[in-house]
């Protein structure tokens, strides 16, 4: 059973040589990082001055992580702007080579909200890219931030942003014989983050639903290893099904209304669909094989899984009902944690061949299969709501000291080229990233 337990978690263009701004393809390879100018956004009173500040620095932040912009240093800004209003001495910001300028102003609007004014420039052009508003409470001005860059990208690149959004993960603390992991959650750049129970059991996988309001993870509670179900907001939780074996891997269909999972029992694993509401489970999968780690298509038409049946873990597809179903992956090592993007153009997966782990991407035919990074342990791999970045799990190995071997939470972008740790003050693994917040 443990060596059962252990597979199955396993399962588990150069920008300044053009005379105005094109939308980036971000699908290339090594993209020079376009230079853009960010002024820190205006107010009229000290107050908001520093808020402005803070939404500057996020912003840039936002766009700088998606290795697709640099920020052109402060120290060569050359132009006299004190206000949104103002129209820019575009000549000062081509003269540095400045393919977009940002400008904002924060503005008091009472009962405790502010609004936030903003315009993407062209300084060749000489015309507004793009401009708005957004208001809300002041404490919520990060995510004005956020939305902001969403915006930015979006005008620049053709593609959602995904800024405004959230990471699940499991939050691990503690030395290795007494390791804690706890359900958390946080913004996308790694703060605001809370923990969503004590951690007085183990809890692994966890995975937001559609609409982000609720949860599902793997919880040994009481012993059992089985599904739970959360609701984010009110925190009832409770067991998804009744099994005679351990529940695990558990994925929301694209609707909500599904959950596709594992069930183990005897020395096998099959794959199970259950409607929520009805609560009653359909057996997609049959065989005395580990078949695990289901995940469906964006349509909900089809469904991704890991069955040994050929001998080591490979990638398959099967329709929704079961049928069909079929191997996808042909290459050397074995094949994990497979996550279909949302634009159904790629499905990610970890892969281990020879000692190393991989994340990688192949098309949903199998065709494609190329590597985006490795390591001695790189793992669980989630799309961002726009299909262009990955997050991931980094673990180093153990040391042998008695502490915990550490891990990390690492994105990397579709073409592989920008990789980057986030800065969060706990060990972190199995991410689950949100679609954009409503």
């Amino acid at each position: 059973m443990k060596k059962l337990l252990v597979a199955l978690i396993l399962a588990i263009f150069p920008a300044s040589q053009v005379m105005s701004i094109e939308r980036i393809d971000i699908t290339n390879g090594n993209i020079e990082p376009m230079p853009i100018a960010s002024l820190k956004f205006f107010s009229l009173d000290s107050f908001n001055k520093e808020v402005g500040k803070e939404i500057s620095e996020v912003i840039n932040n936002d766009l700088k992580g998606t290795g697709l912009f640099r920020l052109i240093s402060e120290a060569a800004y050359n132009d006299s702007i004190s206000s949104i209003k103002d129209r820019p001495s575009f000549i000062a910001w081509r003269q540095i080579n400045a393919s977009a300028l940002i400008v904002g102003e924060v503005f008091n609007v009472g009962s405790g909200r502010i609004k936030v004014e903003y315009k993407l420039w062209d300084p060749y052009t000489e015309t507004i890219l793009v401009s708005g508003y957004f208001e809300s409470k002041y404490n919520e001005w990060r995510r004005i931030a956020h939305k902001i860059a969403d915006e930015i990208y979006k005008r620049i690149t053709g593609e959602e942003g995904y800024f405004d959004t959230k990471i699940l993960f499991i939050a691990a603390s503690g030395p290795g014989k007494y390791r804690i992991k706890r359900l958390a959650i946080m913004d996308q750049d790694g703060v605001n983050l809370k923990y969503l129970n004590d951690g007085k059991s183990l809890t692994l996988t966890p995975r937001f639903s559609p609409d982000n309001r609720k949860a599902l993870y793997l919880s040994f509670a009481k012993k059992k290893p089985r599904v739970h179900y959360r609701d984010l907001n009110t925190g009832d939780d409770h067991i998804l099904g009744h099994f005679k074996g351990m529940t695990f891997a558990p994925r929301f269909s694209p609707d909500g209304k599904e959950v596709a999972m594992s069930s183990a029992l005897n020395g096998s694993s099959d794959v199970y669909l259950m409607d929520i509401e009805a609560k009653k489970p359909k057996q997609l999968t049959r065989g005395a094989y580990i078949n695990t780690s289901p995940y469906f298509s964006p349509d909900g038409e089809k469904i991704v899984f890991v069955s040994d049946r050929s001998g080591t873990a490979q990638l398959y597809i099967m329709n929704k009902d079961g049928s069909d179903q079929q191997r996808i992956s042909f290459g050397k090592g074995r094949y994990y944690t497979p996550i279909w993007s949302p634009r159904g153009d790629y499905i990610a997966f970890t892969k281990t061949s020879s000692g190393t782990f991989y994340i990688g991407v192949m098309r949903p035919d199998g065709s494609g299969e190329r590597m985006l990074t490795q390591g001695y342990l790189v793992e669980s791999p989630a799309w961002s709501p726009n299909g262009r970045q990955i997050i991931y799990t980094r673990g180093e190995p153990y040391r042998g000291d008695g502490k915990a071997a550490k891990s990390y939470l690492c994105t990397i972008d579709i073409t592989g080229h920008f990789e980057r740790t986030l800065n969060l003050p706990t060990d972190a693994s199995d991410p689950s990233w949100s679609n954009l917040l409503k």
